[in-house]
């Protein structure tokens, strides 16, 4: 019987006013966001193909108190000329043209005790371990899906699943084993092994430091893992983990790494479990697409929540993206069902996934929108921030990979279709948000690719800042 921690959680905001720019916190931290000239510029468009350029389709990144650009506000941004001088970006050549997806390694026999690594330690009041993964009965993200999904997102590649049976994980040293179930109950090892088809390598474990897992597992050994087995004609390889894993001994725990330059990238699926959203404070109905909703930001923020309304700019429309991506969200109840919270566990490892193999195509943190390839400094701000890639990511995507933009909207609307199916607002929201903007375009004219400034010519010069526009406020 699934247990949910939310049954007494009704949805008590009707998002009806949207924020299109950063929070008020955003000049307390010190955040000051590239000019629109500038983010023209950083998209290589011509100042004359910005005038269409609409807020409700690419708002503002959030800068939340306690996000990461609340931080790190000196985050320089990554033009796409910067991308296209990058030394370092890797080049998509007709040899080495292949994304591989690996699913999480095969576990052995002797070492079936890590299986339980994976099921969350969740207390109650008493203290004692009431509920884990496998006694909520959600099922855990299908590699098969998230293959699905990055096809469509880096259109123009060639995205496969690596061969099962190339990964397992195993023994480190040959010691006679314990039981699995003695194994389980005592002290973790200090390495268990991860055998390719060459090789074994061991990989560092360690007891979870908050509780929330039995054991973790090291990141920069999973790395080195993959860096290994790269296949030939692979561009980039990305592994997903369904164990909790950690990267130095300061980290609690974190969710994905990848090493740009040498195309890998791994991420772990443990954390994104819906179960332990009520733990590590993560919000579902103010998830994105309503983490820009006005009220929220303002709470987020400590700001007074009665404002004057102010009226709705005629340039904005009740049918842009992110009207629309708000609506198709609120449309749906929160996720209680297996089903709805498996379908939202898999739309969070979507989203970083195709986060962490941008890096490898050559792209840094995004400052100038809010936009997928953002730095994230938190679990919560992990889920408010949007599936997309900003104008100035997508240019880079659509150089790198060959796509057509109208044709990888087609592609991630056919798949966010086929996915909604599981009752997650997440991908009915994306659904909603790309039909918005297939209709811009096609009001619009010609797409980005189309509108690529020359990237020979010299930048635009900075133009003064402009004034914030008002909030979008939405039909009850």
């Amino acid at each position: 019987m699934p247990i949910d921690y939310f049954s007494d959680m009704s949805p008590a905001c009707n998002h009806t006013t949207l924020n299109l720019e950063s929070s008020t916190h955003a000049d307390d931290a010190g955040f000051h966001r590239p000019t629109s000239q500038q983010r023209a510029t950083g998209a290589g468009k011509r100042k004359q193909d910005t005038d269409g350029e609409f807020g409700g389709t690419f708002p503002a990144p959030l800068v939340l108190p306690g996000d990461d650009l609340s931080f790190d506000t000196r985050c320089p941004p990554q033009s796409l000329l910067s991308w296209v001088r990058e030394k370092e970006r890797n080049e998509v050549t007709p040899e080495r043209n292949v994304v591989y997806l690996a699913s999480s390694p095969d576990i052995k026999p002797e070492i079936n005790f890590i299986h339980a690594w994976s099921n969350p330690q969740i207390k109650g009041a008493t203290g004692r371990t009431i509920v884990s993964n496998k006694s909520t009965d959600v099922p855990s993200p299908n590699a098969k899906h998230v293959l699905e999904y990055l096809k469509a997102f880096y259109h123009g590649m060639n995205v496969k699943l690596l061969p099962a049976g190339l990964l397992h994980f195993t023994r480190w040293d040959d010691t006679d084993p314990k039981s699995s179930k003695a194994q389980a109950n005592s002290n973790i090892p200090k390495y268990i092994g991860l055998t390719t088809l060459t090789e074994t390598i061991g990989i560092r474990t360690r007891p979870s430091k908050d509780g929330v897992f039995k054991g973790q597992l090291n990141l920069d050994d999973l790395l080195d893992t993959v860096i290994s087995i790269l296949p030939d004609d692979g561009y980039a390889l990305l592994m997903l983990v369904e164990h909790d894993i950690f990267e130095d001994e300061d980290d609690d725990f974190c969710c994905g790494r990848a090493y740009g330059g040498s195309r890998v990238a791994v991420i772990s699926t443990a954390r994104y479990n819906p179960s332990l959203d009520d733990r590590q404070d993560v919000e579902r109905e103010h998830a994105w697409p309503a983490s820009h909703c006005d009220a929220y930001m303002r709470e987020c923020c400590g700001a007074p929540s009665k404002v004057k309304k102010a009226k709705l700019d005629a340039s904005f429309s009740h049918q842009t993206p992110l009207n629309a991506a708000v609506s198709a969200h609120a449309s749906l109840p929160t996720p209680q069902t297996p089903s709805q919270l498996s379908s939202l566990w898999l739309s969070r490892v979507c989203q970083t996934a195709s986060h962490e193999l941008g890096h490898c195509f050559g792209m840094d943190h995004c400052v100038y929108y809010a936009c997928v390839m953002q730095a994230t400094g938190s679990l919560a701000e992990d889920v408010r921030q949007p599936p997309y890639l900003c104008p100035v990511d997508l240019a880079k995507t659509l150089k790198a990979t060959g796509a057509n933009e109208r044709q990888r909207y087609e592609a991630l609307l056919t798949i966010c279709g086929g996915l909604e199916d599981g009752g997650a607002g997440w991908f009915r929201a994306f659904k909603a948000w790309i039909v918005g903007r297939l209709r811009e375009l096609k009001d619009g004219g010609e797409g980005l690719e189309k509108k690529t400034a020359d990237l020979s010519t010299k930048p635009a010069s900075k133009s003064k800042a402009g004034s914030k526009k008002a909030p979008i406020e939405l039909s009850p």
